[in-house]
C-alpha cells in the first residue's frame, strides 16, 4: 500500500511540475524604448498628463511633458492611458509556497524558535505559477519573507520575471522578521475554551527570552565569537543597521513595548508589520521614525470596539500624522490575495486618502521602506524601468487592465495559466 501511495505522489508532482512552469524570461532590452501620451504617475504623489518616457538599457533616461524629451528608438504610443511604477508587495511569501497541502512545494518557514540565519531567498521558486499570476494586475517586485517561530529569518527582494532565484534577486538579506509576542489570546474552542479574547499570562516571559537572544548575540558578535553561532552572526546587521528589523505586532502595548526594546538596544532601522493599533500611537511612531507595513485592508477589525472601517482607513490615519506607511498581504491566502494588492490601496482611496498617496503604498512608500528607493518604487531619471501601461486606472479592479509591463525595461510576458483558461473558454463561450 506505502508503494502504490509512493508512486501516485510522484506521478501528482511529476504532473504538477510539467505545468508550473510561467514564461520564459524576457530578454535583456537591447534598444530604446519611448512611452509617449500616458498619464504618468509618478509614485510620489506626482502626476504628468501627456508624457515621455524613454528608458535605455534597462534604465529610466528621460522623464517628463510632451515636448520636454525627444523619442528615441522604439515608440508606443499610450495616448489616453496611464503609466505606473511596478507595484511592490512586501512581507510576502510568494515563491516559497506552491500548494500549501502538497509538503514538498511548501518551503516558508523551519522547526525552531531564533532562526535569523535562514535565509527565505534560496527557497524562492521563481517558476512559480503563483509568481506568474502577480504580473498581470502590475505586481512586478516582492519581499520573500520567512514564517515561523519567534525570529523567522532573513527575507530578500526580487523581481517576478527570472529563471532562478540568483536572476530574480535586486537586494539580499534586506532584513530579519522578529513575530513579537501577543498581549492577547483567543480561547481554543476546539479544547472547550471561551473563544474570546483575554490577556496573555506568558506575555513578560515570552518577551524576556526574545530580549535574552538579542543580548546573547550582540555579547557574542562584541567578543569576535559570533562566527561560530550562525543565528548570532545573522544578527549583526540588525545592530550594525545594514539590515532592517520587521516586528510583526499588533496592539497597542505591544507596539509600545517594541518601540522601548529598539530604544534599549539601538536599533536604528525598525518596520512594524501588521500593527492594528499603531493608529493609537502614530504620535510615538513619528517621533521614533518608525515606518508601517500596515494589516491587509480586505479585512474586518480585531476587536468589537474597533471601528468597522478601520482597516480601510488606518492608512489615511497614519500618513496624516507624518508616519511611513506601505501596504502588505500577510494572512490567509497571503499568496493568491498578493495580486489584489493595487485594490487594496484603491479601497484606501476610497476612504478618504488621495489616491496618488494611495498608489505611494504600493510604490514609492514600499520602497523606501525596503531600502530600494534608489532603483525602484518612482519613475525617475535613473530608476530601474519597471514600469507597466495600463488601459484605466490601475487601482480600480474594473479598469485595471494591462497592456504593457516592463521589468528592468526587459518586455515581460502578461500571459499566466489564468489568462490562457479566460481565453479559452471566452472563445468557447463566445462561439
Amino acid at each position: 500500500m506505502k508503494k502504490i501511495i509512493y508512486i501516485l505522489t510522484l506521478l501528482f508532482v511529476f504532473s504538477f511540475g510539467k505545468i508550473t512552469a510561467q514564461q520564459t524570461p524576457a530578454k535583456n532590452q537591447v534598444e530604446a524604448i519611448t512611452i509617449t501620451g500616458a498619464t504618468a504617475h509618478i509614485g510620489n504623489g506626482e502626476v504628468i498628463e501627456n508624457s515621455i518616457i524613454t528608458f535605455e538599457n534597462g534604465k529610466i533616461t528621460a522623464i517628463g511633458a510632451a515636448g520636454s524629451a525627444s523619442p528615441k528608438g522604439t515608440i508606443i504610443d499610450a495616448s489616453g492611458k496611464h503609466v505606473y511604477p511596478g507595484f511592490i508587495a512586501p512581507n510576502s511569501t510568494l515563491g516559497l509556497v506552491e500548494i500549501s497541502a502538497v509538503r514538498a512545494s511548501d518551503d516558508d518557514s523551519e522547526m525552531g524558535t531564533f532562526n535569523p540565519h535562514v535565509r527565505s531567498i534560496i527557497a524562492y521558486n521563481a517558476e512559480s505559477k503563483i509568481v506568474e499570476s502577480m504580473r498581470p494586475n502590475g505586481v512586478l517586485m516582492a519581499q520573500v519573507t520567512p514564517r515561523g517561530g519567534t525570529i523567522c529569518g532573513t527575507s530578500s527582494i526580487v523581481q517576478l520575471d527570472a529563471w532562478n532565484w540568483e536572476d530574480a534577486a535586486i537586494k539580499l538579506d534586506d532584513g530579519v522578521h522578529v513575530n513579537w509576542p501577543n498581549t492577547f489570546t483567543q480561547g481554543r474552542w476546539w479544547m472547550g475554551e471561551e473563544p474570546g479574547f483575554k490577556p496573555n499570562k506568558e506575555y513578560t516571559k515570552q518577551v524576556t527570552k526574545l530580549v535574552d537572544f538579542f543580548n546573547q548575540a550582540k555579547a557574542s558578535i562584541q567578543s569576535n565569537n559570533a562566527s561560530i553561532n550562525l543565528p548570532h552572526l545573522a544578527m549583526k546587521g540588525v545592530f550594525d543597521a545594514t539590515k532592517t528589523l520587521f516586528v510583526n505586532v499588533g496592539t497597542e502595548k505591544a507596539i509600545l513595548d517594541v518601540i522601548t526594546f529598539a530604544k534599549e538596544n539601538q536599533i536604528k532601522k525598525l518596520v512594524l508589520v501588521g500593527a492594528d493599533e499603531a493608529s493609537k500611537v502614530a504620535m510615538q511612531l513619528k517621533q521614533n521614525n518608525i515606518s508601517v507595513l500596515i494589516k491587509r485592508t480586505h479585512t474586518t477589525p480585531n476587536f468589537e470596539d474597533d471601528d468597522y472601517d478601520l482597516p480601510y482607513k488606518n492608512a489615511k490615519l497614519l500618513m496624516d500624522a507624518g508616519v511611513l506607511v506601505a501596504l502588505q498581504n500577510s494572512g490567509r491566502m497571503e499568496r493568491a490575495n498578493a495580486r489584489n494588492l493595487p485594490f487594496q490601496a484603491g479601497t484606501v482611496a476610497a476612504h478618504g486618502l488621495d489616491k496618488e498617496k494611495a498608489l505611494q503604498l504600493i510604490t514609492g512608500n514600499s520602497a523606501k521602506i525596503l531600502g530600494i528607493d534608489d532603483i525602484a518604487g518612482t519613475l525617475e531619471v535613473g530608476k530601474d524601468a519597471t514600469l507597466f501601461i495600463s488601459i484605466g486606472d490601475a487601482l480600480d479592479m474594473r479598469t485595471n487592465q494591462l497592456e504593457k509591463a516592463f521589468i528592468q525595461g526587459r518586455d515581460i510576458s502578461l500571459e499566466s495559466h489564468q489568462t490562457k483558461l479566460w481565453k479559452r473558454y471566452s472563445d468557447k463561450y463566445g462561439q
